[in-house]
This record gives C-alpha cells, structure tokens and sequence, in this order.
C-alpha cells in the first residue's frame, strides 16, 4: 500500500493522504491569511471524508471541478456539516484565491455524496473501508482502508498474513466522553495507523473540573453585572457549552453558525450521545435571530453569549467583543486551541486584538478554558498501545517529529512523514 501525505504532516490543517493513488482521504484547508490547501489537487477514483471540520473537509468541493465525479463517502452529519462550511466559504470569499471551489462544484457534491453509518464496511476504489466512531464531533470516523481483499478480526493486528494491507487512520478522535458525543472506543485490526498528535505533549484536566471552573466563572460574572462573551467553534464546541449551560441551569444566547448546526444535529441522533439532552440543552438557549442592533442590545444585558468565531476571525463576535470590551467586569472566555496569529491568540498573549479591521485593547477579563475535543498524550498513548505490533505514522500536530522519536524510544515503528512524501507499507 502506498500512502502519499498531501497535507496534515507536521501540521495542524489541510489533512489529505492519498492511498494507492486512488483513494483520498480528507482534504481540508488550512485557515489563515491567506488560507493553504493540500500541496496537490489529485483526482481520486473516491474520496472518504473522516469528519466535517474546515481543515479535513474544507476544500473537497474541488475535486469535482471540470468533468471529475468521484463519489465521496462520508457520515450523514459529516455530508450536512461539509455542505454548510462550504456555502459558508462561498458566502465569505467566492470568487477570490481564497475559496477554491465555485457553488456549482459544491452542487456536485450533493450529487455525488454516499453516506455510511459506523461499522457498515464499503467499497471504495477497490478499497474496503470502515466507518468507527472517533468521539471527536457527530459523525466523525475513524476509518478504515483495507486492500488486497483482507479479512477483519476484532484484535490488533501484528502483521497481515493474507496479502492484504490494513491502515488505519485515526483522524481527530477523544478517548474520554464528552457531552455531546461519547469516547472512542473501537480498535479494529491494522498493519499501519496514522495517528493524529495534536496534544502529544498535554494532558487535558478533568472534564468536570474544567467545566466547573467554567460555570462558577460565568455566574460570577453575570452576578456582579457583566457580560459574558463565549467565542465557539459552531461544530461541536458550540453544542457542548449549550449543554454544559443547560446542566448547570446557565441562561444563555447562542448566536452565528452555531445555530444551524444545533439544528441539524438534532436532526441525527444517533450521531450524538444523549438527543434528549440536546434538545433540552437548545430549548434552554435563546436563539439570536436580528443583527447587529439586537446583538448590541444584548451586549448591554448581564448575560452569557455563545457565539462564533472561536478564535475572533469572524462571525457575530465582531459585534459583541467591541461592545464589552472596554469594562473590566465583563469577560471573554475562549473555549479552543488558538492558532498562532489569530485574533483570539493575541488576545491571550497581549491583551489587544485585531477584530473587524481594528486593533483594540481589551479591558474586560480574558480566560481559557480546554474544552477540547482531541485526545491529549494519555489518551493517545492508551490508544497506540493496541498497535504496539504495527507501524504508526504521526500526522497532525505541530511536534510529529518528536512525538514519533519518543514512540520508537518505547519500542514503536514510529516515523513522521513529511509534506508531500510518498511511504509504501
């Protein structure tokens, strides 16, 4: 089997591998200023996509430019979240080098799309692949891809024996539940694992202290008559603080793309890990539908508000920061990973921050909470210690390099592939 990394290695963003040169897996963007795409456009027999997420989805539509149709396999979240990401880039910057697809290629994708629940084993270009539940956000897999007609077996493998190779890539996963989706848990026979390593060298605190941290910050803040501004990834961070609201009886706003994704994962639940609890936890938030005179109108109340754009590039946040940011009993409380260079990662470091053109100080309180949805060292270990057997390639993260080293001083075949490199397992 070769494996060429097109984009995701030694990086966190634009993830693409290309097995056999025939089945592609993922092909995201990375975002920035401007955004990076995978080093090469190839045009696969089928395309399997392992979760809606910008920098894994973000730029499939342009596969099917001129007269290339290749299927793309994917969860039915996945193919509804990577449909709203991609209009959303169209709205944004259709038209400029910055949005490789045009809307009739993203109408392509719709007739194209095959949707696979976990555990139903495909075929996809001369490929069989498998679906497995990742606990990253609704829909996400794990996948899968065996060639040369192996068989599957329930344990690890050390080594295929029937011709056959078996990778398996884990895209994001988490290995402990969340609110809105539960643990991976699956571990399915494999020769080869490309391994996500976001948080090699972290190690998440407990959920429940996080979020406890979290709500007394919040209720102290509304009780001494602040504002709250939670700035939120609208896929999968949004739902969770919803629910994290909800649960803890906090009065909230939710505002920007979040709202539409709430509304179409209510849409799957068996993509999600309690539906009657997300459909309490949007009940329980209150849904802003005006524009800017509203969100300044809600500003001005003591309140709590989830809104988008997690790291202060975009979306409704562009209203609420300015509003708020001058008093210091107000707060801003960033629930992600902030990439370098953004306007959320200044406001970390230095206290001022670019937000709608302007760079502005900001006086209101400034807090970080890891609300992460990707597994952290621990976590990526105990998963890796079931492929003791197998060669593991390590992909998304900004140290492959040395969290490869540190996996073959503990008796691993661990390397980390470069951008662009071709490697036959």
């Amino acid at each position: 089997m070769d494996v060429r990394f097109l984009g995701g290695a030694g990086e966190v963003g634009r993830s693409a591998i290309l097995v056999n040169d025939r089945l592609l897996i993922d092909f995201g963007m990375q975002t920035g200023n401007p955004p990076q795409f995978p080093v090469e456009t190839p045009d696969p027999e089928a395309v399997v996509v392992s979760h809606g997420h910008l920098d894994h989805v973000g730029a499939v539509p342009s596969l099917l430019s001129g007269d290339r149709r290749p299927p793309i396999h994917w969860t039915p979240p996945t193919r509804e979240l990577a449909l709203t990401l991609a209009r959303d880039t169209l709205k944004l910057h259709g038209g400029t080098y910055d949005c490789p697809f045009t809307e009739e290629e993203v109408r392509r994708v719709t007739e194209v799309s095959e949707t696979h629940g976990y555990r139903e084993t495909f075929e996809a270009a001369g490929h069989e692949v498998t679906f497995y539940n990742a606990g990253h956000i609704p829909g996400s897999a794990h996948v899968l891809v065996e060639d040369g007609g192996a068989q599957r077996a329930s344990g690890a493998r050390t080594g295929s024996d029937d011709g056959g190779t078996r990778l398996f890539y884990t895209a994001d996963f988490h290995t402990d539940d969340q609110r809105l989706v539960s643990a991976s848990t699956a571990r399915p026979d494999a020769d080869v694992v490309v391994c996500e390593s976001t948080y090699s060298d972290v190690e998440h605190d407990p959920r429940e202290r996080i979020e406890s941290r979290f709500v007394d910050s919040v209720r102290t803040t509304v009780w001494e008559g602040g504002t709250v501004v939670v700035p939120a990834f609208a896929i999968g961070r949004t739902q969770e603080l919803l629910l994290i609201c909800d649960a803890h009886d906090v009065d909230c706003y939710v505002d920007g793309m979040g709202k539409r994704v709430t509304e179409m994962l209510r849409r799957h639940p068996a993509f999600v890990r309690d539906a009657d609890a997300l459909r309490r936890a949007k009940s329980n938030a209150r849904f802003v539908t005006g524009r800017d005179g509203q969100r300044r109108r809600i500003a001005a109340q003591n309140t709590v508000i989830v809104t988008t754009s997690g790291m202060l590039s975009g979306g409704p946040a562009m209203t609420y920061v300015p509003e708020i940011r001058s008093h210091p009993t107000n707060k801003i409380t960033l629930t992600g990973y902030q990439v370098e260079g953004t306007p959320g990662r200044d406001l970390l470091e230095t206290g001022r921050a670019e937000i709608d053109g302007r760079v502005m100080p900001v006086s209101a309180q400034v807090e970080w909470y890891d609300f992460s949805a990707h597994a952290d060292r621990e976590g990526l270990l105990s998963l890796l210690d079931e492929y003791r057997g197998s060669r593991v390639l390590v992909n998304h993260g900004d140290r492959c390099g040395a969290f490869a080293e540190e996996l073959a001083a503990d008796g691993y075949d661990a390397s980390a592939p470069a951008l662009g490199e071709e490697i036959t397992v």
